[in-house]
C-alpha cells in the first residue's frame, strides 16, 4: 500500500477531554473520530486493526466449533420482559418504540433473542450440543462514557451462545470456550490473565474475566506469586487470619476525640497502627439496619456484602436510620452499647479475629481503644468475607501470597445453566422422553476494546507499538529524499515489490513529506518493522532497519534487506 494512495490523518495534539493513552493516541493516530458523546467512527487505519482482530476471534472461535449468526440488534421488548432484565437492565439500555407504539430496545446482549432462536429450532437432545456465535454492534447507554472505546456507548462484540442436555456438557462447552480465549489472546501478541469474577447480572454459577494487564485498567486482579490462582478482586476470597484471636490485654477506654470522625485521623491523634482500628458502615435491607465491620486498612467489598445472608438488595442507611438503631451519628459508630434487637452486626473475619482494637463509641467526638469479643460486647451476629484482598494476604488456594495487579476486561466467560432457558420455557426432548430445559452458557468478547486495551499496554511517549498480529501494517518503508533521488525511489519500489509479493502487509511513505514528518509519522502509528532508505546509505550499499521497540537502528546490506525483514517476521 502507498501511503498517498490511503487515508493518513494524523494529530500534533489530542483533544482535551482525551485521558488515556489510547484515547489520545487512536484519535491523533487518525484510528478513530467522534461524533459525539461515547461514539466513534472507524477510520481506515483503525479498521485495519479491527478487522485483524476479527478475524483471529473467527478463526478460532470457527475451530472451537461455534457456528456464526447475526441477530437484531433491535429487539421486542417482550423477550427482555420474559426473563424480567427489561427492568433489570434500567436506563442502561436504549429503548424505543416504533410507528405502532410498541416497545423495542437497541441490545446490549443477545441471551433472549438466542434462546428465543433455541425453543424454537433445537427440538432434540440429538442437536446439541450447539453454540452459535455473531460479531455485532452493541448499544449500552453509559451515564459517563469515557476513556475512547474503552468505555463507549456504542461497540462491536462477539458474543457467543452455547446449549447442551446436561451440566457436564455445559461445562465442557465453557472450557472450550475458555480453551478458544486463551488462543485469541495469546494470537493477538496481549498480556493477560483469565480470573475468576463475579457473575453480575448476566447470572449463571461461574465465570471468568480476560484480562489484558495494563497499569490504566479499571479492574483490579489479585493473583498468587505461587500458583496460577488469579481472580477478580470482587471475587477473591479473603481468608480468616490462620491465627486464634489473641486475649484481651488492655482495658477498654473511652477517650475524646474531638472533629475526628475516620479511622486514619483517629490512629493518627493516638499513634497506632491504622490496623488497630475499626470502621463501622451502616447498611439497610430488609428494613432492618446492619453495621458492618471492616478492619481500618481495608476496604469493603460491595460485591461480597450483597452475598451475605439477609444482606440481598442493600442500601446504604440514611442518618434518621443511623440514629434510631445505634444512637450515635456516622463516624463515631461501633459495636459497643448497641441495642442488638433494632441493629445486626456483621464483623469481617479479619475483625473478628482482632482484640484490644479501637472503634466508635457510638457518641459524637468520642472513640474507644482497648475494645474485645465477649467481654465489652456481645461476639458478631454473623461473620462473614466482605472486604477486598490485599497485597500480601494468602493466596485462597493455599499457595503463596497474592500480589495486586490492573487489568481491563476485554472478554468473560459465563456457565449460565437454566436461568434463561427456564425463564423463556426453551426446553428440548431428551434421551429418557421427557422435556428438559437446556444448559447454556454465553461468552463475550469486546473487540473494538481489545483495540484500545492493547495500546494501553503497548505504547511510549512517541506513540503506538503494535504487536505484530494486530498492526494495521506489519513494515513501513521510508524513503528519504525520494523526490530527488532516483536510487532511493527505486529501491523503496523494489523493496515494495519484494514484500508484497511474499505477502507482507507494507505500507511505502511516498508522500513525500520531510523525514521528520515521516518517522514521527510511522512512530505514532505504531507499525512494527521500519526499513529507512536515504542516499547517504545506499552510498555504502546499506539501509537502515529499526523495530519499533529498538533504540537503535541497524544497518543491513540493501540486497539482504527483503529477506533479513522476512526473518524478522518469521520469528
Amino acid at each position: 500500500m502507498r501511503a498517498s494512495q490511503f487515508f493518513l490523518a494524523t494529530l500534533k495534539e489530542a483533544p482535551q477531554e482525551a485521558e488515556l493513552p489510547s484515547h489520545k493516541l487512536m484519535l491523533r493516530a487518525g484510528l478513530i473520530r467522534k461524533l459525539g458523546s461515547g461514539l466513534y467512527s472507524w477510520m481506515p487505519l483503525g479498521m485495519r486493526v479491527l478487522h485483524k482482530v476479527e478475524r483471529i476471534v473467527r478463526e478460532e472461535m470457527d475451530r472451537a466449533g461455534a457456528l456464526e449468526v447475526i441477530m437484531p440488534p433491535i429487539q421486542p421488548a417482550e423477550l427482555w420482559q420474559e426473563t424480567g432484565r427489561w427492568e433489570l437492565y434500567g436506563p442502561m439500555m436504549l429503548r424505543v418504540k416504533d410507528r405502532a407504539e410498541r416497545e423495542f430496545c437497541y441490545a446490549p446482549t443477545a441471551e433472549e433473542v438466542i434462546t428465543d432462536i433455541a425453543r424454537k429450532e433445537l427440538r432434540s437432545y440429538r442437536q446439541l450440543p450447539v453454540n452459535f456465535y455473531q460479531i455485532q454492534t452493541k448499544f449500552r447507554d453509559e451515564i459517563r462514557p469515557r476513556f475512547g472505546v474503552l468505555r463507549a456507548r456504542e461497540f462491536s462484540m462477539k458474543d457467543a451462545y452455547s446449549f447442551d442436555a446436561d451440566e457436564g456438557g455445559m461445562l465442557k462447552s465453557y472450557q472450550k470456550m475458555f480453551d478458544a480465549y486463551v488462543a485469541i489472546f495469546t494470537r493477538l501478541g496481549l498480556t493477560f490473565r483469565p480470573v475468576s469474577a463475579d457473575t453480575g447480572e448476566i447470572g449463571g454459577s461461574a465465570s471468568h474475566e480476560f484480562q489484558v494487564l495494563a497499569d490504566s485498567g479499571e479492574d483490579l486482579i489479585a493473583y498468587s506469586d505461587a500458583s496460577d490462582y488469579a481472580a477478580n478482586i470482587e471475587k477473591a476470597e479473603a481468608l480468616a487470619p490462620a491465627t486464634p484471636r489473641a486475649a484481651a490485654t488492655e482495658p477498654m477506654k473511652k477517650d475524646p476525640t474531638p472533629g475526628t470522625s475516620t479511622c486514619e485521623g483517629v490512629a493518627k491523634l493516638w499513634n497506632l497502627p491504622l490496623a488497630r482500628t475499626v470502621k463501622a458502615i451502616l447498611l439497610t435491607a430488609d428494613e432492618r439496619v446492619h453495621m458492618v465491620l471492616i478492619r481500618g486498612d481495608h476496604s469493603v467489598n460491595e460485591i461480597k456484602v450483597g452475598k451475605v445472608a439477609g444482606l440481598k438488595g442493600w442500601r446504604w442507611a440514611t442518618d434518621a436510620e443511623i440514629l434510631a438503631a445505634a444512637d450515635g451519628p456516622a463516624g463515631y459508630l461501633g459495636p459497643v452499647g448497641l441495642d442488638r434487637s433494632k441493629i445486626t452486626v456483621i464483623a469481617d473475619r479479619t475483625v473478628a479475629a482482632m482484640s484490644d482494637f479501637v472503634c466508635g463509641a457510638n457518641e459524637k467526638d468520642f472513640h474507644l481503644r482497648g475494645v474485645n469479643w465477649g467481654r465489652d460486647c456481645p461476639e458478631p451476629d454473623l461473620v462473614a468475607d466482605i472486604r477486598n484482598v490485599v497485597a500480601g494476604d494468602p493466596s485462597p488456594d493455599g499457595k503463596g501470597t497474592l500480589a495486586i495487579v490492573r487489568g481491563i476486561e476485554v472478554g468473560h466467560v459465563f456457565a449460565l445453566g437454566r436461568k434463561y432457558s427456564e425463564a423463556m420455557g426453551a426446553t428440548f426432548a431428551a434421551e429418557d422422553g421427557t422435556q428438559k430445559a437446556f444448559e447454556m452458557g454465553c461468552y463475550g468478547i469486546g473487540v473494538t476494546r481489545i483495540v484500545g486495551a492493547a495500546i494501553e499496554q503497548n505504547h511510549d511517549d512517541k506513540g503506538i507499538i503494535w504487536p505484530d498480529p494486530m498492526a494495521p501494517f506489519t513494515v513501513a518503508i521510508i524513503p528519504m529524499g525520494a523526490g530527488k533521488s532516483e536510487a532511493v525511489k527505486s529501491a523503496s519500489e523494489a523493496l515494495h515489490a519484494d514484500l508484497v509479493a511474499a505477502g507482507i502487509e507494507v505500507l511505502l511513505d511516498d508522500r513525500g513529506e520531510r523525514p521528520g514528518v515521516m518517522l514521527a509519522d510511522q512512530e505514532l502509528i505504531g507499525i512494527p518493522h521500519r526499513v529507512v532508505i536515504g542516499d547517504r546509505g545506499l552510498k555504502d550499499g546499506v539501509v537502515e532497519y529499526q523495530h519499533r521497540r529498538d533504540a537503535e537502528a541497524t544497518r543491513v546490506p540493501l540486497a539482504d534487506v527483503a529477506a533479513f525483514v522476512k526473518a524478522k517476521l518469521a520469528r
